[in-house]
């Protein structure tokens, strides 16, 4: 399942940079095929700089491992996202 290998290859790199990973999820919005990493912190709240930071660490990771063979938007977001 691409979840859980996304999920193996992931979440060394985003403990060791101090954030955890709570989900990841692949499938199709609409027509886009999407990646979405749910992140989290243990103190405080995930800001948009977290998500650029967290980018930066997964892209070139998922990009190497190439995991996934059709084209998909990477979503970096907040655990709170969704949630109302």
């Amino acid at each position: 399942m691409i979840e859980e290998k996304v999920r193996d290859l992931l979440v060394k790199p985003i403990t060791d940079a101090g954030y955890v990973l709570d989900d990841v999820t692949y499938g199709k919005e609409g027509s886009v095929n999407t990646l979405t990493v749910v992140v989290d912190k243990e103190i405080g709240y995930i800001t948009v700089g977290d998500c650029v930071d967290i980018n930066g660490i997964i892209d070139p990771l998922l990009d190497e491992a190439d995991l996934i063979s059709e084209s998909y938007v990477l979503d970096v977001c907040s655990k709170e996202k969704g949630s109302d």
